[in-house]
């Protein structure tokens, strides 16, 4: 062992040689030239696109008005002003608190039946992940029609088998219109999470479940010691992606709702599109985007922290 720690390099970490590298690439330039497009559209759609948003959160930047001037941090103050944003705040924790959570349940539990010996496994593995990739403006005009209220196909099955009395306006409705988004959310996105913790179910040992056997451990027993614990990575890499994902929201909101009824259904993700779009106010619409990545990035930090220390990989 000593002898192959002292056969390391000792400069590891020795200043990059430019010349080296260029050579490097010279050799190689067929690989950057393949590489080119990807990168060129990174630059212009990623770096171009962040860098210039910033620079508008400082402006008046208004596209219908010639002039544009500089306000500083006024879009920012104005923002923790605004009323309408503390509301679109409030419904997006209320989407990602209950979509979130339900979304992850749903993905275990249909993972968990999934992984055992049935028939047309593959077939029903492949029905729900089909949600995933169906375009969401797609699954949005059908879960649209769907929930209409007058000859949707879920008031008639309700009404059908007595469970309601009247027909009900589910995205006209102030109380109904969130929990509807939220029910075609977890549709949606429970093949992704699905996927995921079959893979995880899949990289766990089956000499552990043996030996809770020999122990006497029973069917719930062995998922609460031993499957759950095993799958803390993947639940954990779940759990922030999906998190990040529902304060993005935009596209099936946009469709179905278009923000509700009394603004119930406006998330951050709708409300800089309206001000953006709407009202032309692209400064004060890229403040919102900024503020909206810095509450993503202490989420993630926050979840991180309490999360992930528990972990053991």
């Amino acid at each position: 062992m000593t002898a192959i720690a002292n056969s390391k390099p000792k400069n590891l970490f020795r200043r990059i040689d430019w010349r080296e590298t260029l050579h490097l690439m010279k050799k190689n330039w067929s690989a950057y030239l393949f590489l080119s497009p990807w990168f060129i559209l990174f630059l212009i759609f990623t770096v171009f696109s962040v860098s210039f948003s910033f620079y508008l959160s400082f402006h008046e930047w208004n596209i219908a008005e010639s002039a544009k001037p500089f306000v500083g941090l006024e879009n920012y103050i104005r923002l923790f002003k605004d009323e309408k944003f503390y509301q679109s705040l409030w419904n997006t924790l209320l989407f990602t608190g209950f979509g979130v959570p339900l979304g992850m349940a749903s993905g275990l539990l249909v993972a968990l039946l999934l992984n055992t010996k049935v028939r047309m496994q593959g077939i029903f593995r492949t029905l729900f992940y089909i949600p995933v990739i169906t375009p969401l403006v797609v699954s949005s005009i059908i879960w649209k029609w769907l929930y209409q209220g007058d000859y949707g196909l879920l008031n008639y099955y309700l009404l059908k088998y007595g469970i309601i009395k009247e027909k009900l306006l589910w995205l006209a409705d102030p109380n109904l219109a969130m929990p509807a988004l939220i029910i075609m959310g977890i549709w949606a996105g429970t093949g992704g999470v699905m996927i995921l913790y079959l893979a995880g179910l899949q990289g766990i040992p089956e000499e552990l479940y043996d030996a809770a056997k020999v122990d006497g451990a029973n069917g719930f027993q062995r998922l609460l010691f031993v499957t759950i614990p095993l799958l803390a990575p993947t639940t954990f890499y779940i759990l922030i992606t999906s998190v990040i994902g529902s304060f993005q929201s935009f596209a099936h909101i946009y469709i179905m709702t278009s923000g509700g009824p009394l603004r119930r259904t406006t998330v951050i993700g709708y409300y800089i599109y309206e001000a953006g779009f709407r009202h032309f106010e692209m400064g004060y619409a890229s403040a919102m985007a900024y503020i909206l990545f810095a509450f993503i990035l202490m989420l993630t930090i926050i979840q991180m922290k309490f999360v992930k220390g528990d972990i053991q990989y």
